[in-house]
């Protein structure tokens, strides 16, 4: 969802017009949930995806009838709609979009700029209504029209961003207009759009090896923020890791203890350097953290002898369960690239919580609610 932020921040600081259509709601199998978003712009570029291709075209339709002036409208596709199968949407579930064009007042400079700073940030936008507002790092950018309804915007957008939540949020009370007997603090009736960005979760490679190449390259594509640590000079080249966000050369427990505020559950770890010099005390200090993964390279052998001196260093049984070794997935692969697209399955089957296994051998829905 980032790249498309930021193409619309691009977009509308060209003065290219372009529309928006972003996912408000998601029963079912859907295969993307609220607040996923892809743009149309008027001269037909596509960024973003709604429904995984079911119906883009359809999406493209409607944005065609913004441009021409038509409202902001929100529609809804569903597997069981006999449009729907028109149009192609058979993936399941039901969604509903609402496709607005990108104006001007849209703070969405804001929102790229705190996304790249690895700031949370929320937009907020009004369905049915004008203007937009971006909310994190306790500030507020743009306006919803109504002093009264940005502040209760804020407040709504704040709560489900600190949920890490996206969707649909009703703000205000009495007649929607405000008035008729409403008092003078009454806030308006307002329909909004709460779009939740976190800060990218990020994937921690120890040890510089060719391995670490294309996973860093890999990891860049799926949102995370790379990072890639080895004490070796010869390694540690920042020229070797294009895709990563930052190449340093430390000791990887050092640098790991002088960082390990920046961990949480959507951090991956992943140790590679083969040496125990340097894997026993980072595995040690990223085993007691907080990381959601933790992954170590090596055989079956080398596992063994690296459990043994951890348990040996004073590490419970529960924290030695936590390591993921030999890392990765078994996809039969060869070579440092198939190698990482291994690890980065098993990364995202951890923290998606899916099984791991082919899903034709399966019987539940494909995309989880």
């Amino acid at each position: 969802m980032h790249h498309v932020i930021d193409q619309a921040a691009a977009w509308q600081g060209s003065g290219t017009r372009c529309v928006m259509a972003t996912v408000a709601r998601a029963w079912g199998s859907a295969p993307h949930g609220p607040g996923t978003s892809m743009l149309v712009a008027q001269d037909g570029r596509i960024v973003g995806s709604v429904s995984g291709g079911c119906v883009e075209a359809a999406v493209v339709t409607a944005a065609e009838e913004v441009f021409a002036g038509g409202p902001p409208v929100v529609e809804r596709w569903g597997v069981g709609d006999e449009d729907a199968f028109a149009i192609g949407l058979t993936c399941g579930g039901t969604i509903e979009v609402l496709i607005r064009e990108v104006h001007a007042e849209v703070p969405l400079g804001r929102v790229s700029a705190d996304l790249a700073a690895g700031v949370p940030v929320a937009l907020v936008t009004p369905v049915g209504g004008v203007g937009a507002l971006a909310v994190g790092g306790g500030t507020v950018s743009g306006s919803l029209g109504n002093p009264a309804v940005d502040r209760a915007g804020a407040l709504a957008a704040e709560g489900m961003l600190g949920r890490g939540e996206s969707g649909l949020v009703t703000v205000g009370e009495g007649r929607p207009d405000g008035v008729g007997g409403a008092g003078p603090d009454c806030v308006p009736e307002r329909l909004l759009l709460v779009q939740s960005f976190a800060a990218r979760p990020r994937l921690m490679i120890f040890g510089a090896a060719e391995f670490a190449r294309p996973l860093a390259e890999f990891g860049t594509s799926l949102g995370y923020r790379v990072t890639v640590c080895d004490a070796r000079p010869s390694f540690a080249d920042a020229r070797r890791f294009p895709g990563a966000d930052e190449v340093v050369r430390d000791r990887p427990d050092r640098w790991f203890r002088a960082h390990g505020h920046l961990v949480d559950a959507s951090t991956a770890v992943c140790v590679l350097t083969h040496d125990h010099r340097y894997d026993l005390p980072v595995l040690t200090l990223a085993l007691r953290s907080d990381a959601g993964y933790v992954g170590a390279m090596g055989s079956r052998r080398t596992h063994e002898d690296r459990t043994a001196r951890l348990a040996a260093a004073g590490l419970s049984e529960a924290e030695l369960g936590r390591l993921r070794s030999p890392i990765g997935l078994d996809l039969g692969g060869r070579g440092a690239e198939e190698t990482a697209l291994s690890v980065l399955a098993e990364i995202v089957a951890v923290r998606r919580g899916g099984s791991g296994l082919p899903l034709a051998m399966g019987t539940a829905p494909v995309h989880r609610t």
